[in-house]
């Protein structure tokens, strides 16, 4: 089959309207940081799970490539296509249904935004307890087949275990659809596992049956400051037990990031309730029902954490404007990001190697870069690190010699971790940025079962393919 033919018969499926050629696909932006015209043969936008089989049949009997894209705002590359590429869009699939406010879940399409799902669950008395900073653009269906962390992970996990069931596309047109809205179900293998976390490699997520939990608008936020890194490690276990599982966040910010974000000279800065020359920050949240017990339980547990000198200084919050300053400072990454050039990386590694693993790669960056700035923050609690590594600007430098300074970068940031236990990917996914490092967190029998499946579930390898694995 010619590429017109399918195309003609994709318009007949899902309205020559949503078949987006030319012009039409070149306006959209490649990605959320990327506004340069997005590169794809076609845009197909289906409108429910009936109409994405349809055309995924097509595509798998014309041997098309698909390249499935919800917000496009990940970061490891997976949402990469060619001129050959037709690019599935979940943007259509956008319906939230009635919160199930006993059984406590809500089945959404996977283009839902992640934001539009949180208002939803807060309007029935529920919360959504998936949060990131792009929850304004970013998709459940990108949410889920990324596994995303986020900001409440301490308390409730990934993404994976916000999700009941799922109604999944596979490459050759197949429907399977579990939306189950049980808590427990053990009838035979847990087949959504499959698609959580594997970019869009062997299906695609059209429906997912969400649980969501009791609201927690009680709020309790405080900034903390550290001289030492074990202060760190000694005030989150105090917080763990002393707030008897309302301890919803633990975000740490090293100086350096914490110093740019607070800096009075730039234009949008966040104010520093605190001296701006501590070794490391923390913010913490603790969210529960009563505020009189959460603001109460709060003060004791961090004036105990005083007294025992595991912090230096701290503050807490007395209005939600003061929260919202606080939280900008851990969110706002467009500061760092304007250094040209800049590496980004997301890493998982234990708790307690953290410190000298920061320590240790950045002796190792001097030596190439000895005004190298490392802006080092993220979900410590869970043993994850945001690190963005900042070489001094170099006039004259080209996109051949980024690459060779990413990739000397790459090594530095990535080798140390095999031995460590820890993992390149903590929770944006492989794509295409990191595939060549997978192997430093996993093993070949797990590459090579990856591999099975893979071909067991799109042996044609028309779904994003070239991402997480060959």
């Amino acid at each position: 089959m010619d590429r017109d033919t399918l195309f003609s018969q994709l318009a007949q499926i899902v309205g020559p309207e949503h078949v987006l050629t030319g012009a039409e696909v070149t306006t959209r932006a490649t990605h959320f940081w990327d506004p340069s015209p997005l590169t794809a043969a076609a845009i197909v936008r289906p409108a429910d799970t009936a109409q994405t089989a349809a055309v995924l049949k097509a595509c798998h009997e014309a041997g098309q490539v698909v390249v499935t894209h919800g917000g496009v705002t990940g970061l490891v590359n997976g949402h990469i296509s060619t001129s050959n590429d037709l690019v599935l869009s979940t943007e259509r699939m956008n319906g939230i249904e009635a919160v199930d406010v006993t059984g406590r879940t809500v089945c959404v399409g996977a283009g839902a935004v992640l934001q539009n799902v949180q208002q939803a669950a807060e309007k029935a008395g529920l919360q959504l307890a998936i949060d990131l900073g792009a929850r304004g653009s970013c998709t459940i269906g990108g949410n889920i087949s990324t596994n995303a962390g986020g900001l409440s992970v301490l308390r409730y996990g990934m993404t994976r275990e916000q999700v009941l069931g799922l109604e999944v596309v596979l490459a050759d047109g197949t429907v399977l659809s579990s939306l189950n809205r049980m808590m427990k179900n053990n009838a035979g293998y847990d087949l959504k596992q499959l698609f959580i976390g594997s970019e869009g490699t062997l299906g695609v997520i059209t429906r997912a049956v969400l649980r969501l939990r009791p609201a927690t608008p009680a709020v309790a936020t405080a900034l903390l400051a550290f001289d030492h890194f074990e202060q760190v490690t000694r005030t989150l276990t105090h917080l763990s037990h002393s707030l008897n599982g309302t301890l919803d966040a633990f975000e740490v910010i090293w100086q350096p990031f914490y110093a740019l974000n607070t800096n009075p000279e730039h234009e949008g800065s966040s104010q520093s309730p605190l001296p701006r020359d501590h070794t490391v920050y923390a913010i913490v949240e603790s969210r529960g029902t009563d505020p009189d017990d959460i603001a109460s339980n709060f003060e004791l547990a961090l004036g105990s954490a005083l007294e025992d000198e595991l912090m230096t200084d701290a503050v807490i919050v007395q209005s939600e404007r003061e929260r919202q300053n606080i939280w900008h400072i851990r969110e706002h990454i467009d500061r760092a990001l304007q250094h040209d050039p800049v590496f980004v990386y997301d890493i998982s590694l234990p708790i307690t190697d953290m410190q000298g693993y920061i320590d240790n790669v950045t002796a190792e960056l001097q030596l190439r870069w000895p005004e190298v700035i490392l802006y080092v923050y993220g979900h410590l609690a869970d043993g994850n690190l945001h690190v963005l590594v900042a070489p001094p600007a170099a006039e004259g430098l080209d996109e051949q010699d980024k690459a060779r300074w990413h990739e000397y970068s790459n090594q530095l940031i990535y080798q140390p971790l095999q031995s460590l236990g820890g993992s390149v990917s903590a929770e944006h996914g492989i794509g295409l940025s990191k595939k060549p490092y997978l192997a430093l967190s996993r093993s070949a029998a797990e590459i090579s079962l990856m591999q099975c499946l893979k071909h067991s579930l799109d042996p044609s390898g028309i779904l994003n393919p070239g991402k997480v694995i060959d």
